[in-house]
């Protein structure tokens, strides 16, 4: 449980104070891309349990990132990355990780035969 707050906190660092650490570049496509309003709150919790904690994301979810799109996602990622709390993890494995998760939302929405 204590593991779900600290990714609750991460979602809300995500979402609101990531701007102040971000480079010009991930901030600039951030803003004008209106990419923090694209997704709600519980389903970037979900994506963030996802990459960080390799917990499921719903089908839900899924559908809100493929709305926010690859270009935001990346660049979420790279911002929250940049954030001190995460000097200690592989930025490769990060990385890697949600474009995994990227991927395979994708292929969830777009096979003609969706999960129940």
């Amino acid at each position: 449980m204590a593991s779900l707050n600290v990714y609750s906190v991460l979602a809300v660092l995500f979402l609101t104070c990531g701007a102040v650490m971000a480079t010009k570049e991930n901030d600039q496509i951030i803003k004008e891309n209106n990419c923090e309003t694209k997704m709600g709150s519980p389903c970037v919790l979900e994506a963030f349990t996802n990459i960080f904690e390799t917990r499921s994301i719903s089908n839900k979810c899924c559908g809100e990132l493929d709305v926010l799109g690859k270009f935001c996602h990346s660049a979420l990622v790279k911002r929250t990355l940049e954030n001190p709390l995460f000097k200690d993890i592989s930025l490769a494995k990060i990385i890697a990780k949600s474009i995994q998760t990227w991927n395979n939302c994708i292929a969830l929405i777009d096979s003609p035969y969706p999960s129940p």
